[in-house]
């Protein structure tokens, strides 16, 4: 039997992802700094109260905002690895999509471009263990589905390189997401090969 969400807990939730994506907006456009919770319960629709009732403080709004577009860019790429068959491929498409989609989604764009939103850099360079870690753990996971005869240390420091590689693709475009999912491969898929041998 299918367990049903209380209505009020749909209710809380549904506003939670609303103030998210008012924060989210709100971020790019001013930063960390220019970002006032009231600003955040105006677009909203609520209460400044209700958005401290909520989140507690500017910072852990903005750590859940960060946290949630984490999520996305999981999900996105746990989709493509799950529709293809092998390490080669599905390598190639994870890594294309979080390219792309970095360039796509708007807080991250105006994180990596855009002077309003730099003092949240920090979040993908000097403050990214929230970010990197469950993006490893995600990739160290594929990887030793599709390459059970990696040891745990190898595919954890391989795991931790293509998560890296795939954001520095990402913060400094050097061609297309496609062309940055071929460099990733190139040094991937050789490494991976050298372990697999490695008696």
């Amino acid at each position: 039997m299918t367990e049903v969400t209380p209505f009020s807990e749909r209710v809380r939730m549904s506003l939670r992802e609303t103030l998210l994506d008012a924060a989210a907006e709100l971020l790019a456009e001013h930063g960390f700094a220019g970002l006032r919770m009231v600003d955040v319960a105006a677009s909203a629709g609520v209460s400044r109260q209700t958005v401290y009732n909520e989140f507690g403080s500017k910072a852990t709004l903005v750590d859940a905002v960060a946290l949630r577009t984490v999520s996305e860019f999981l999900n996105g790429s746990e989709e493509r690895w799950r529709a293809t068959n092998d390490l080669a491929t599905g390598l190639h498409a994870m890594v294309e999509y979080t390219v792309r989609h970095g360039r796509e989604n708007r807080l991250v764009a105006s994180v990596l471009g855009g002077a309003q939103a730099e003092d949240l850099l920090p979040l993908l360079t000097t403050r990214a263990e929230p970010i990197f870690r469950p993006a490893i753990e995600q990739a160290s996971r594929n990887l030793a589905e599709r390459v059970p005869s990696l040891a745990p240390e190898p595919t954890a420091v391989i795991a931790e390189t293509i998560v890296r590689l795939a954001v520095s693709h990402m913060m400094l475009p050097g061609g297309t997401p496609s062309e940055a999912a071929d460099a990733v491969c190139a040094v991937i898929l050789p490494a991976v090969e050298a372990q697999r041998r490695v008696p």
